[in-house]
């Protein structure tokens, strides 16, 4: 009886310590969205208030109408449309032939690829830029895509790869005496059994456009072509018109596409990323 006490005890108190780190989490984010909504007076070293000061929707009219929000959304959305469907139409392709194919070399450029994503893509800007600049892509969606692409390949492919390589060879031999050509074997049975990895590997490369600013702000020389990222960059970017109010309100509304994503897809997030982790 006093062991099953102490481990419910335990169990209670583990669960108050996770209740409590999800509180202290969840602080910044209740500070952001106070800030948001105080006045245009109102600063982040000014005292804390569990209430804004000088409440008012003002911050987010001004950022919707003021400035280019919606354009720079409208460039988000291009750029991580752009890129996911370029990513993942390499990725899934080249992960199904390194999980089901023994070709020669198949080793060694896995292991290039793992070696590769190590590197801090910041080390390769220059050389981006002189691609670009050459190629004529420079201050374009398209080149800027192009990067995207190729850089979340690597995590994609090996995503991919480890789920391709969950799902039992027996089932498309099956698929095959049933008549089935490689076509419909891999549109009617093997996508559709991928469909939690390639959702969640999806939204990995998605948030990750979404969020880079780097890239970005080095390669697209027009403001006009900047993503939500980019521009909120540029908003605090001058010590003179720097308005945290304003860019709260502008971080909270360019945060609000990705959770309702999140929220959409939850269901796919453990089998996907837990099944991408095996090895093969």
């Amino acid at each position: 009886m006093k062991r099953k006490t102490k481990e419910r005890i335990g169990y209670i108190a583990l669960n108050l310590a996770f209740i409590l780190l999800c509180l202290v989490t969840l602080i910044p984010i209740y500070y952001a969205v106070n800030v948001s909504f105080s006045g245009p007076g109102s600063s982040l070293s000014g005292d804390f208030s569990f209430l804004p000061e000088n409440p008012s929707l003002e911050n987010y009219r001004a950022i919707l109408f003021d400035e280019p929000f919606l354009l720079w959304l409208k460039n988000s959305l291009l750029l991580s449309v752009g890129t996911v469907a370029i990513a993942m139409l390499c990725a899934v392709t080249a992960a199904y032939a390194c999980s089901r194919w023994r070709f020669k070399g198949r080793r060694p450029l896995l292991m290039a690829l793992l070696v590769l994503n190590a590197f801090p893509q910041v080390l390769s800007l220059f050389a981006y830029y002189r691609i670009l600049r050459l190629a004529g892509l420079l201050n374009s969606h398209i080149g800027l895509m192009l990067i995207y692409a190729g850089s979340m390949c690597v995590f994609a492919v090996w995503n991919m790869k480890g789920y391709f390589d969950s799902i039992p060879v027996e089932i498309e031999e099956a698929s095959k005496i049933d008549g089935a050509n490689d076509a419909q074997m891999i549109w009617r049975i093997v996508l559709p059994l991928a469909k939690p990895a390639i959702v969640v590997t999806c939204v990995m490369v998605l948030i990750t456009v979404w969020n880079e600013y780097l890239f970005a702000t080095t390669f697209l020389l027009n403001s006009d072509y900047y993503s939500l990222a980019a521009g909120l960059y540029q908003l605090q970017s001058n010590d003179y018109t720097r308005s945290w109010p304003l860019f709260t309100a502008a971080s909270i509304l360019a945060s609000i596409p990705l959770l309702l994503i999140f929220f959409k897809i939850q269901k796919y997030m453990v089998s996907g990323l837990t099944a991408g982790g095996v090895k093969g």
